[in-house]
């Protein structure tokens, strides 16, 4: 065994001290309000308790698992401190590489399923969201994926994951998934960008109902400006390069002003 499967399980555990930070523990799958606003955070040391409201909410990346010939695991490394009211999501990312199978068994999918949840663990966790860019060929097995994650997750968690643009527009194959919803990423879109910010310019919305109700910015692309109607009152997260500050979050409630 490396030394890093050896760490592994320890670097999680002291991730979970961390996320709690000075505030009061809540129990997995508390009843929260879901916030208008949620803060990607990714792998870096942030301190987001000068939010410390349930109207705003954080998404913080709990950890990532490459998908090698077995799942490997990387927990998050760096400290997270968060308001006790802050709704808080954990994100876990699933990343493709040369060695990931091209045919997954169950075995396989069972053994990813614990590892998402076991990364969502945290004391106050309330929500759990998956970050797959799944290529075509793999969104059977995404499919089956998600319901196994549900299936281990308490009744009370919601369950959701990040969506490419297109798979709201075009295709149809996040139909019936039992998930709260697919956020519509409107950053990194490549290609598509262009047409995708026009059909909403003019109106038209997500052809698929599970992103009706939330979009995906980042702070360092353009948004569309003015906001959509189609897309005003939705639940809008945002994502920033760098570590997030008092200064850079007014800066987005400036930008979400109608």
């Amino acid at each position: 065994m490396s030394l890093w499967h050896k760490l592994a399980p320890l670097a999680a555990l002291l991730a979970v001290l961390m996320l709690s930070g000075a505030s009061a523990p809540t129990r997995v799958g508390a009843a929260k309000s879901t916030p208008r606003v949620t803060l990607w955070v990714w792998e870096r040391p942030e301190d987001l308790r000068f939010l410390d409201s349930d109207n705003v909410g954080v998404a913080f990346l709990a950890g990532s698992v490459y998908l090698e010939q077995q799942p490997v695991v990387r927990p998050r490394l760096q400290p997270l401190r968060v308001g006790e009211h802050t709704p808080v999501t954990a994100v876990v990312r699933l990343e493709n590489n040369k060695s990931t199978p091209t045919v997954f068994s169950d075995e396989y999918r069972h053994q990813l399923a614990d590892q998402i949840v076991g990364l969502s663990a945290a004391s106050q966790v309330s929500a759990l969201q998956i970050d797959f860019d799944a290529t075509q060929s793999q969104q059977g097995f995404y499919r089956s994926l998600i319901n196994d994650v549900r299936g281990r997750l308490p009744a009370s968690m919601p369950l959701s994951i990040t969506a490419l643009s297109s798979w709201c527009m075009g295709d149809d194959w996040l139909s019936g998934l039992p998930i709260a919803e697919a956020v519509p990423m409107l950053f990194r879109m490549g290609p598509d960008r262009a047409a995708i910010l026009q059909s909403l310019a003019w109106g038209q919305d997500f052809r698929q109902p599970l992103c009706r109700t939330s979009v995906g910015v980042s702070t360092d692309e353009p948004w569309p400006a003015p906001l959509p109607a189609s897309l005003l009152g939705r639940h809008v997260y945002v994502f920033h390069p760098q570590a997030w500050t008092q200064q850079s979050f007014a800066a987005v409630q400036r930008r979400l002003q109608p």
